[in-house]
């Protein structure tokens, strides 16, 4: 008797939640009125340009790669998110800037020819090497040279840079350049760098001014050349000539890494909680009136790893982020436009080891990059390197 109750009681509780339910849906017919819930803040915010010029540069390409800001109409927009700057072929310097950035003027002249060619990103290549990856390489060893350091790029061909199978991996070096200018004082280097070309072929050089603000020029053009010429290659380094690098530890490095981890390497001496610096006598100087914040986490240009995959990320990324006068920096930049982040690792030493040691075949065995060093001593530490009775436990 007791289980039939049970039934109907819970019927009817089911019935009675219902009718509620129904009851409250056509209560919000023609005469039912519902308080509205206004928003305190907006959702968008008004864009206002920022003060820094790279930094209001930064705020175009962000609204025009918007995929629903951007499709807005140009007629309906401030006038300074609807400046178009265009790469001119050939690149023409944009004076606009002249009278955008409000302290042109009294800029040291770097920064004032760095500001008139931000735009360009696309200059033409006088020396490549179109087959130097006919044979997709495991390891591309990409050097930022200046024409006037053939010592430095001789040394780097006959110790860590030497091309071909090294410890059972292919390995490529190319060397990238750009033009030194009678203007800059350089003498005419032209028939010596077109013999060391014709003779080691590993040489690449773009028809442009090549000077520290334009490292960032060479940073671009280097990943278009990577996938027009190299785009087979397994992992990047990408280094000045200036530093020792042991190819051994590197390859031995990447032959560890599980596949997951070497899709998204890309490692070096990483540099966080930075910013630019504001002292006229440092090197790295950056006015306010150039740029606003603080610095991602980059690595030291000295020299870094990456994958081949990171390389096609960071190349269509670039396109998103306006060039800065600081290539390690950019490339921190580009980095975190792509979600990704540098990883630090304690084999790349671009603030070099300690003086003690610096003489001990043994504190290179572990390292993969140490700076600075000169040719001399670069072939030194390779030959130590090499020595097969070398013991270091």
């Amino acid at each position: 008797m007791h289980l039939p109750l049970k039934i109907l009681l819970t019927v009817t509780m089911v019935n009675v939640f219902i009718f509620i339910l129904i009851s409250r849906h056509n209560g919000r017919g023609k005469g039912f009125q519902e308080k509205v819930r206004v928003p305190s803040k907006p959702f968008w915010n008004k864009m206002t340009p920022n003060s820094g010029y790279w930094n209001r540069q930064q705020q175009v390409l962000d609204f025009w790669n918007n995929p629903i800001l951007g499709n807005r109409s140009g007629a309906d927009l401030p006038g300074w998110l609807n400046e178009t700057h265009l790469s001119f072929e050939p690149c023409q310097p944009d004076t606009g800037v002249t009278t955008q950035v409000k302290d042109y003027n009294s800029l040291p002249l770097r920064f004032k020819d760095f500001l008139l060619y931000m735009h360009c990103r696309y200059y033409p290549v006088l020396v490549d090497q179109p087959d130097i990856c006919k044979e997709p390489p495991f390891l591309l060893l990409a050097v930022k040279s200046l024409a006037p350091h053939f010592d430095r790029r001789q040394a780097i061909r006959q110790s860590w840079g030497k091309a071909g199978a090294v410890a059972n991996r292919t390995v490529v070096t190319v060397f990238l350049l750009g033009q030194t200018t009678s203007g800059d004082h350089y003498p005419d280097l032209l028939p010596m760098l077109s013999y060391e070309s014709d003779r080691h072929r590993d040489i690449i050089q773009w028809d442009y001014r090549d000077s520290f603000f334009n490292l960032t020029i060479k940073e671009v053009l280097f990943l278009d050349w990577i996938q027009t010429r190299c785009a087979g290659a397994s992992f990047v380094f990408k280094g000045d000539d200036d530093v020792f690098v042991n190819t051994y530890a590197i390859l031995s490095f990447l032959d560890g890494l599980s596949p997951s981890k070497a899709a998204d390497l890309f490692v070096g001496d990483v540099i966080t909680n930075a910013g630019p610096h504001r002292d006229k006598k440092v090197k790295y100087f950056i006015p306010e009136s150039m740029y606003i914040g603080s610095y991602p986490p980059y690595a030291g240009g000295g020299g870094y790893l990456y994958s081949a995959s990171v390389a096609t990320r960071l190349h269509a990324t670039s396109r998103r982020v306006a060039l800065y006068p600081i290539d390690d920096v950019y490339t921190g930049m580009c980095l975190m436009k792509a979600g990704l982040a540098p990883e630090k690792h304690k084999g790349f030493r671009t603030f070099d080891i300690e003086e003690k040691y610096r003489s001990n075949p043994c504190a290179y065995k572990g390292l993969m990059l140490v700076h600075p060093r000169t040719p001399q001593e670069m072939i030194q530490i390779w030959s130590w390197l090499n020595q097969p009775d070398l013991n270091c436990q």
